[in-house]
């Protein structure tokens, strides 16, 4: 998978709502998100665990929830304890109210590690901007839940009875990208292909974002890859298809970026930053 580090795509006005949603995504991953997830470090003790498990079952997209609008009998309480079968979490009756409905927001803005986090950002720092110019700061903010939104419903019709946490702004960044795809196809686009070293090559955008969407839609049939069971590579898809139709009206009277010149390597395809 190639890098994306720059596009070549000026913008008119300042993204704030990018910005902010930078700034949002970060803000939670690091002073609310309990455990393992918001530690550098990693920890791994029983009482993270069990305290992370508790935060996403009140804060994660639940599929079966979302699906049967219902709760679970019993829940992670966030403490540990010791049954039959030796320490774990403790499991209680929920003493809180979720809104599976509202769970799908809340979702958008937790992240399963620094990986997660870095990634999403990165996607959504390099093209977020040129989309947020196109629609205007409240569009764009509400084409952005919107898209979420669809990758977390998408999902969830076709695993309705799953009970793992949906986590993560990867549904809502795949729909800027497919929304990027539609309105600047011909972009040109700085990536870093790792080939013995990072190559930096000069990409039309139709290329790299066609060729992320093609692998999601690979690696969520299972094929490829190996973690296609705690990835939710069609929620990808179905927030990129979303993108894309809902930025297509939006085709006409795009103005057009600067033209591609074919593709550049080595010392002509450093980006001017």
């Amino acid at each position: 998978m190639v890098i994306p580090v720059h596009d070549v795509n000026p913008t008119r006005r300042t993204p704030w709502v990018t910005y902010a949603l930078l700034a949002a995504n970060f803000v939670v991953f690091l002073a609310f998100t309990p455990g393992v997830i918001g530690s550098p470090a990693g920890g791994s003790s029983l009482a993270d665990l069990c305290h992370l498990q508790a935060f996403l079952d009140r804060y994660a997209v639940v599929p079966q929830e979302l699906i049967h609008h219902r709760m679970p009998n019993l829940v992670p309480t966030g403490a540990t304890g010791v049954g039959p079968q030796g320490p774990g979490c403790v499991v209680d009756r929920p003493g809180y109210e979720k809104s599976p409905e509202l769970s799908v927001l809340t979702a958008m803005f937790l992240h399963g590690g620094w990986l997660h986090l870095l990634g999403n950002m990165l996607f959504l720092w390099i093209f977020g901007n040129n989309v947020e110019d196109r629609m205007g700061h409240v569009r764009f903010l509400l084409f952005y839940l919107v898209c979420g939104y669809a990758a977390a419903y998408g999902f969830a019709l076709l695993n309705a009875g799953s009970g793992e946490p949906l986590i993560g702004a990867s549904g809502a960044v795949a729909g800027v990208l497919g929304a990027y795809l539609v309105l600047y196809p011909r972009a040109r686009v700085w990536v870093l292909v790792p080939f013995l070293i990072f190559l930096p090559l000069r990409l039309p955008a139709w290329i790299v974002l066609g060729m992320w969407f093609v692998l999601q839609a690979v690696y969520s049939s299972g094929q490829g890859v190996t973690d296609a069971g705690t990835v939710a590579y069609l929620a990808h898809v179905f927030g990129f298809v979303a993108g894309m139709l809902i930025a297509w009206p939006l085709r006409p009277g795009t103005p057009p970026p600067p033209e591609p010149r074919g593709i550049l390597f080595g010392r002509r395809a450093r980006p001017d930053w």
